[in-house]
């Protein structure tokens, strides 16, 4: 099991695993506060900064999706898993126009996830359970996407196993995460994310300045990628083919309305003490896009490095293992790791808090306490990333970006009811739902492949586009129609307090 182990890598990776681990636990004393309330728990009491949103936000969003997935994509394809690059930069201008109103909306009347927004719009709870249960339902694979990432590292560092032992390293990974979650709450990725990006940083610029220097510069490096592309045809190549363009447009903006609705990044930007926090935010997240586009180069790398994987996933891990020294390479092992525990606990809180004050709250135990509340969203976060694990195990995928694209066509169909409420009341909250569900069944149906999920889909025979943002369409024409024949049951514009740009931090 450990006779392959690499003991210096190993030793480092395990040396600051523990780090981190110590620090989640710490994190409860914090700005300390009753994490027995939900809004202390899962939600740091809205009292994070610019700063440490900056941090959290940056840290629930660049993920092992960011080192692991969008590189193994690039390996495996070439261009077109550059898709990521261009959605990471759409989102900003909607995170800086739209979520300070939502932002303020939700402090004002004490809103703590994105079905507390819906309903607290059109007063329909119904509504509320579709948002809650899609949010709930597509964390699941966004988690497991994290888990690969660990998962992988702990493979390359020469950990062999057979059966249930193959994920014995994951599984304990998995069980230090979920306690210092329970206890900590938010304030524990909040507080880890300063490490974890500090160490993503570190291993980047080493990798983009060490990595080109040896292999001769970045034009070995295109023309190695480019001959193995030019060998494996098909739809793969350093640039598009014609039929790849409308897909590659349909994934960068379906993936970049899905993302500030799952509830992990409304969880981080609730968490926020004032909407100017967000908008600086808006501002400077850019930064990460930069580093996501250098970090898909190492797809390409790993071509000129003679790196051979049967699986893209592998591809990065050996690139590491080859081109640095075993004390770095456990370094960036374990920024690898870390950058996936720091998303993976912050998405299940904010599925735990989904869960207690959407679900449980309004259609099992509406008396429920305060202190309940929060004890139900700390044992929902356990169970949260136990259903990741199972993801693994019986999702089929060729790749994990997968994961968070699958997540994604669930994601988007909430983009109405959570965001359309905030500019108009022309919808009614039925014709919504009605909308939701059409928008989840043709979404699940598109991408249900025979073998794996499949991203695209062809419409009508003209082109292939995500499949998110078909289901989309078809959820948006049905809410539309049948909002033109019932009466729009939207509460009244809120007052002036509640959607003005406070800057003023939470109490």
């Amino acid at each position: 099991m450990i006779d392959h182990l690499n003991w210096t890598a190993t030793s480092v990776f395990v040396a600051f695993f523990v780090l981190v681990t110590v620090v989640g636990f710490l994190a409860s004393r914090w700005r300390s506060a009753d994490l027995t309330q939900l809004n202390e728990w899962g939600l740091g009491g809205r009292r994070f900064g610019a700063w440490i949103t900056w941090f959290l936000i940056g840290g629930d969003l660049y993920t092992a999706y960011t080192v692991i997935a969008v590189p193994a994509i690039v390996y495996a394809v070439g261009a077109f898993g550059y898709f990521a690059i261009p959605y990471t930069i759409i989102i900003y201008p909607l995170l800086f126009a739209v979520f300070p109103r939502l932002w303020s909306i939700a402090h004002a009347r004490g809103y703590i996830t994105a079905a507390d927004i819906a309903v607290g719009r059109y007063g329909n709870k119904w509504l509320g359970l579709a948002v809650a249960f899609t949010g709930i339902l597509a964390t699941m694979p966004y988690i497991a996407l994290q888990l690969v990432g660990i998962e992988k590292v702990i493979n390359a560092l020469g950990f062999r196993g057979e059966g249930m032992l193959s994920h014995l390293p994951l599984t304990a990974a998995f069980l230090i995460l979920a306690l210092y979650t329970y206890k900590s709450g938010l304030r524990a990725p909040a507080l880890i994310a300063f490490a974890k990006d500090i160490m993503i940083y570190v291993f980047v610029i080493a990798a983009v300045v060490i990595i080109p220097a040896k292999l001769g510069g970045f034009e070995p490096i295109f023309n190695a990628a480019g001959s193995f592309f030019e060998k494996k045809g098909g739809m793969t190549g350093l640039s598009l083919a014609e039929p790849q363009i409308v897909p590659y447009i349909t994934l960068a903006l379906g993936s970049a309305m899905a993302l500030f609705i799952y509830p992990h990044s409304l969880t981080a930007i609730l968490s926020a003490s004032s909407s100017d926090a967000i908008k600086r935010n808006a501002v400077a997240l850019p930064a990460y896009s930069v580093v996501l586009g250098v970090i898909g180069l190492l797809g390409l790398m790993a071509h000129a490095a003679g790196i051979q994987v049967t699986n893209p996933q592998d591809a990065v891990p050996q690139l590491l293992l080859v081109m640095f020294p075993n004390w770095f390479v456990g370094f960036c092992f374990a920024a690898i790791a870390i950058g996936a525990l720091v998303p993976a606990a912050v998405m299940s809180i904010g599925a735990a808090n989904t869960f207690s004050r959407n679900i449980w709250k309004p259609f099992v135990r509406s008396e429920m306490s305060g202190s309940e509340e929060a004890t139900l969203a700390k044992l929902v976060s356990m169970l949260v990333k136990l259903g990741a694990l199972i993801v693994i195990l019986i999702v089929p995928t060729q790749y994990a970006i997968d994961f968070q694209l699958l997540g994604g066509v669930w994601m988007i169909q909430c983009f109405p009811a959570i965001l359309f409420g905030l500019f108009t009341r022309r919808f009614n909250s039925w014709a919504l739902l009605a909308g939701w569900a059409v928008g989840m069944i043709a979404g699940t149906a598109l991408a249900w492949g025979p073998s794996s999920w499949v991203p695209t889909h062809a419409v009508l025979g003209w082109f292939s586009a995500y499949n998110g943002l078909i289901a989309l369409a078809l959820n948006v024409a049905t809410a539309s129609v049948l909002s033109a024949f019932f009466v729009s049951d939207a509460a009244d514009e809120q007052t002036s307090a509640d959607y003005k740009f406070s800057i003023t931090p939470a109490k």
